[in-house]
């Protein structure tokens, strides 16, 4: 379940909770009346079954109580009730099943966004990623791997291209150009400096076995990529979080980028290449699948509830 919060403009309210009381997934409805201040209005409340929230939404929004007033989205971790079991039983679809789309925008835009704290994560994982190729550590490279940050902007830009967001599109992609550039740079210099008090060693960057699948790319190098990007849209549609560190650990995006500016600066120019392949190979498979898994998705809920266009806004 989740809880629609409306802050609603009086004239509105009653169409509001026509609405609500009209849609079999929608239960626990409660109004304020009056209680907003800014915007100013009435605040109506109501769980609504997860497979319901984007049509009770969409029928909210064509009352423009979007524009006037406003809706937020929020979890609702547990729920002990009769009422809310039937709503969830008399919803149409499955809850797990179903992609609230202004949440999945909300979330993916969030994680989008260029910051200070994205790049410091990104640069942090890069050269995570580089001590773990200097020291043959496999450790390293899969603790680089989970703090990357990367795939929040590569479904963000899935979810734009489905969507036609194009305004999040535009945003993730500067996330990334931005990001991974900066990073390489940054682990670049430091690499330099520890290449200078004899911190890296050439011979290990040639002979490690532990990192030698971070620069020869090959066919299961987009195989790898496009089922950790299908995997990863399919836990961020389904709220199952924790599958997402696994596509993390299975994706090389960080530890190419950060294996390209070690063998830069060590001087083994023939795996810069590689490197930077398998990069590119990762960032467009993960993306070419997320879109994939949400256009099938989309699909399949077009088929069975009438969703309302997803280039609002």
């Amino acid at each position: 379940m989740l809880r629609l919060r409306v802050v609603c403009p009086a004239d509105q309210t009653e169409a509001a909770l026509e609405v609500l009381r009209g849609h079999a997934g929608a239960t626990h409805l409660v109004l304020l009346r009056g209680a907003a201040v800014d915007p100013e209005g009435d605040l109506i409340t109501a769980d609504v079954a997860r497979e319901a929230v984007d049509e009770v939404v969409g029928a909210l929004c064509e009352l423009r109580i979007d524009r006037h007033g406003g809706i937020t989205i929020e979890t609702i971790d547990t729920s002990l009730s009769d009422a809310a079991d039937r709503a969830q039983e008399n919803a149409p679809g499955d809850g797990s099943d179903a992609i609230v789309w202004d949440e999945l925008i909300g979330k993916t835009g969030e994680e989008s966004k260029p910051s200070v704290t994205f790049q410091a994560f990104l640069t942090i994982s890069c050269l995570l990623a580089a001590v773990g190729i200097a020291t043959n550590s496999t450790v390293t490279l899969v603790g680089a791997m989970v703090v990357g940050p990367e795939f929040g902007p590569l479904a963000a830009i899935a979810v734009g291209l489905v969507a036609k967001r194009w305004d999040l599109v535009r945003r993730a992609v500067a996330a990334l150009a931005i990001g991974f550039p900066v990073a390489i740079v940054i682990t670049s210099a430091l690499t330099w400096l520890g290449a200078r008090f004899d911190l890296l060693d050439r011979e290990t960057l040639l002979h490690g076995t532990e990192s030698e699948f971070i620069y020869q790319f090959g066919p299961f190098s987009l195989i790898v990529a496009l089922l950790a990007g299908a995997a990863g849209m399919l836990s961020m549609t389904s709220a199952k979080s924790a599958a997402l560190v696994g596509v993390f650990i299975s994706v090389t995006t960080v530890p190419a980028a950060g294996y390209a500016a070690l063998a830069a600066v060590l001087g083994v120019w023939d795996r810069v290449g590689p490197a930077v392949a398998q990069l590119g190979i990762n960032l467009i498979g993960i993306v070419v699948a997320a879109a994939l898994v949400l256009l099938i998705r989309k699909r399949g809920a077009a088929e069975g509830v009438s969703t309302r266009p997803l280039s609002r806004g």
